[in-house]
């Protein structure tokens, strides 16, 4: 069966959609596809990854708290030590506690949004 649809864009809920692009921007080398002040799309990543102004915005609390986390990206990387190093550089914070660090690591992006470097998945 041929795919109805096709995932287009990943959006993402902010404060401050220039400062959480800026971000996404130098984790992923994506480019600024557009831009006003209430929303940024980047491209290059895959897929459009976009970031939009939500009024009152709350963060998630990781793991668990009274504003769970709604959706996380997970992004493959070769060496954990290195990338996470360089991503907590760009502004992400390292998130407490890490459930396997070994494996994979739960970092937060200036807006508070849980994530994952990990290493690439097997056949993914």
């Amino acid at each position: 069966m041929a795919a109805l649809a096709r995932l287009a864009a990943v959006s993402i809920d902010c404060p401050d959609p220039a400062v959480l692009a800026d971000f996404y921007r130098r984790l992923l080398d994506a480019e600024v596809f557009y831009e006003s002040a209430d929303f940024v799309a980047l491209k290059g990543a895959g897929i459009m990854l976009t970031l939009q102004r939500v009024d009152g915005y709350v963060p998630p609390v990781w793991p668990e708290g009274g504003v769970p986390k709604q959706l996380h990206l997970e992004f493959a990387v070769t060496d954990l030590e290195a990338a996470e190093r360089q991503v907590l550089e760009l502004g992400a914070r390292r998130a407490d506690p890490q459930p396997n660090p070994d494996r994979w690591r739960v970092l937060l992006d200036p807006a508070g949004h849980p994530f994952c470097i990990m290493h690439p998945i097997p056949g993914a």
